[in-house]
């Protein structure tokens, strides 16, 4: 027998791997999806046909596209507050600027997508250059934008953007097979979330999720903490910009739009197992983390529980998954190190250095030779406090 064949993995070990995945807070997030979609599918057959599961998906894709966003923040060991009232301010800003004018849909969404890198800008360099804690920049900046759109509107619905822009939201190709129509919606988080993996494994992603782990690693390794950790910013208002041009078409136009979103998508990102502080996570289960909140509302609400139960689901939802992950993440590092012994030998028995020493019968002492260059020691290296549980890190 070849030694490929020996050490090929048989089908047990395929499904012990996958079990083991599956129940770690990387994978807990899809069969929590699974499990949630059957339940919905049970209480109301329709919504297993996939015209309605498409447009579920349409729902979803607002809040899965900031949850996105919200990953890269949250990975970089920060957090965005703002993206909610960012959501609002591009709501209104489409509704008032665009008008019924089809010629201003261009340049009003470039100046979307402008305001939005702005508004990311200025809270990355805030937190980068003036050490306030991100939660305070965050939170400034979204009651900024919240009374700056309040003062704008006065509280109350204003602006109808042209049909052609709100198309973007609400529109889609038609008359396809069995699915009758794909959404645009679909189509742009199918887009964003595509870009997003890609841009997790190249090495400016990588960094990102390095500096929540490390950022003192990171500052060694010739990376420009402040540019790294900004950019995370920029990425979150430009996700919440895009969401917003969605939602224009799909909820309208008023101050409420977008309201609570920023607590909707980190429940999101920690249901989907990403930790709280960086260093650890996957894009695709922040983004699986969102679908499955959505359809954890949509199941209560065929149960018939009370929409208001809503924020108190949430706040649950984020201490059991940080507990969860914290003891997940606990239980491992204590196995890693129960097997290190072990492992450091190929014969699997404790190798001499780490066995142990008997007391009772020192040694003899070694004699020093002395350093013939004393002046040319090296310095000691940078610690690492490189984590034990890597196979979840960088989301690959």
């Amino acid at each position: 027998m070849s030694t490929s064949t020996a050490h090929q993995p048989s089908t047990l070990d395929r499904l012990a791997n996958l079990g083991r995945t599956l129940i770690s807070p990387r994978g807990a997030v899809f069969l929590l999806l699974i499990v949630l979609l059957v339940m919905i599918a049970i209480l109301n057959p329709s919504f297993a046909e996939p015209g309605q599961f498409i447009r579920f998906i349409q729902r979803v894709a607002p809040i899965a596209i900031v949850a996105i966003g919200q990953y890269f923040v949250i990975v970089g060991g920060e957090f965005d507050l703002s993206m909610g009232s960012v959501v609002t301010a591009q709501v209104v800003i489409a509704g008032n600027l665009i008008g019924q004018d089809d010629a201003m849909i261009v340049p009003v969404t470039i100046f979307m997508f402008v305001f939005g890198a702005l508004v990311g800008l200025v809270n990355g360099l805030i937190v980068s250059f003036l050490r306030v804690p991100s939660f305070i920049v965050t939170l400034g900046m979204m009651l900024a934008l919240l009374g700056g759109v309040l003062y704008w509107t006065g509280g109350a619905a204003t602006g109808n953007p042209a049909d052609a822009f709100r198309e973007i939201g609400r529109g889609g190709i038609r008359d396809l097979p069995v699915i009758d129509i794909l959404p645009w919606s679909v189509v742009v988080l199918a887009v964003v979330l595509a870009l997003a993996v890609w841009f997790a494994r190249r090495p400016f992603g990588r960094t990102i999720i390095a500096l929540g782990d490390n950022a003192t690693t990171v500052r060694y390794a010739g990376a420009r903490n402040w540019w790294v950790k900004t950019s995370t910013f920029i990425i979150s208002s430009l996700s919440a910009t895009v969401a917003g041009i969605l939602l224009v078409g799909y909820a309208g136009v008023h101050p409420s739009v977008g309201r609570g979103y920023e607590f909707t998508a980190i429940t999101a990102v920690v249901l989907g197992g990403v930790v709280l502080g960086g260093g650890r996570g996957w894009v695709v289960a922040a983004a699986a983390g969102a679908f499955a909140l959505e359809a954890l509302f949509t199941l209560l609400n065929f149960a018939g529980v009370p929409s208001t139960y809503r924020d108190a689901v949430q706040g649950l939802i984020i201490i059991l998954a940080v507990a969860y992950a914290a003891t997940t993440v606990r239980a491992r590092r204590r196995g890693r190190a129960l097997e290190t012994p072990a492992a450091a030998s190929p014969t699997g028995t404790i190798p001499p250095e780490a066995a142990p020493v008997d007391q009772t019968s020192p040694a003899p002492p070694v004699a020093k030779e002395p350093d013939p260059n004393p002046v040319s020691a090296r310095p000691a290296p940078i610690p690492s406090t490189q984590r034990a549980d890597n196979e979840t890190k960088g989301g690959s």
